[in-house]
């Protein structure tokens, strides 16, 4: 991808990302997204959508029509940064997804990823914890006429998508065309957390902005391409990107 058509479209994510900057608001947001009054979207955009992106126009143009995309992970506060931009919480969907399922108590919540038997374990769980009502366990498998046909037969209230990019985010923008008020999140791995097949990094780590080194020493073979060859790209496309931004900016020294 050319240093123009980056620019345009890492520049039409960041544009579209909301940042939450403090508790309040992030429960402001919880509230918004407990009471959808049709079909609502959430993304997270972390360094590796921001690599897809750049090489894939059709997983973009899905992400670009999440209702709220948030920022995930130390990688886009870099990007923020190296932007002059303030990069607000760091709005990880393995911290805010049980948040929503919190809001979405007794009422009626699908799962539809993964695969068994941690599907199973992570639904069983969700209604031992959270108090949800699971109406629809699918796993992430299957077409996306599948995942229509169950939205439109069960009416599930909350739709945790745990497909990974850039699967999940396809078939939440072909979900958001049914006419039903229901929230769709895009959960990545957090069916397989809250599933027991991987874990969290300690706290500490996760602080540190370290929970991606955590993962790929649990699973170097799934992960290596994403955190050991995708890693150093994003951070060369994020200096790509400042540095054609910094060169469009009036009044700022070209090279900075």
């Amino acid at each position: 991808m050319g240093k123009a058509t980056l620019q345009t479209s890492w520049k039409a994510v960041i544009g579209k990302l909301r940042v939450v900057n403090d508790d309040a608001e992030e429960r402001r947001l919880l509230d918004t997204l407990a009471a959808p009054e049709r079909a609502t979207v959430v993304g997270f955009v972390n360094a590796h959508a921001m690599n897809l992106v750049a090489g894939n126009a059709q997983y973009a143009e899905a992400l670009l029509a999440a209702d709220v995309l948030l920022r995930d992970g130390a990688g886009m506060k870099i990007l923020y940064r190296r932007l002059g931009l303030e990069p607000g919480l760091n709005m990880n969907g393995t911290d805010l997804i049980p948040k929503l399922l919190a809001a979405y108590k007794g009422r009626r919540v699908a799962f539809w990823g993964t695969e068994e038997p941690f599907l199973t374990q992570a639904a069983e769980r969700s209604e031992a914890l959270f108090g949800v009502h699971l109406v629809s366990v699918q796993h992430g498998f299957a077409d996306v006429q599948t995942y229509i046909d169950l939205a439109r037969q069960l009416q599930p209230e909350l739709i945790v998508l745990g497909m990974g990019m850039p699967k999940q985010e396809a078939v939440a923008a072909r979900l958001a065309s049914i006419d039903a008020p229901s929230l769709i999140v895009c959960g990545g791995a957090i069916l397989d957390f809250l599933g027991g097949k991987v874990t969290r990094a300690p706290q500490w780590l996760r602080q540190l902005g370290g929970e991606w080194v955590y993962r790929l020493a649990h699973e170097p073979k799934r992960l290596f391409m994403r955190y050991v060859v995708g890693n150093p790209m994003f951070l060369a496309r994020t200096l790509l990107c400042s540095k054609a931004t910094a060169q469009d900016t009036p009044g700022t020294p070209r090279g900075t």
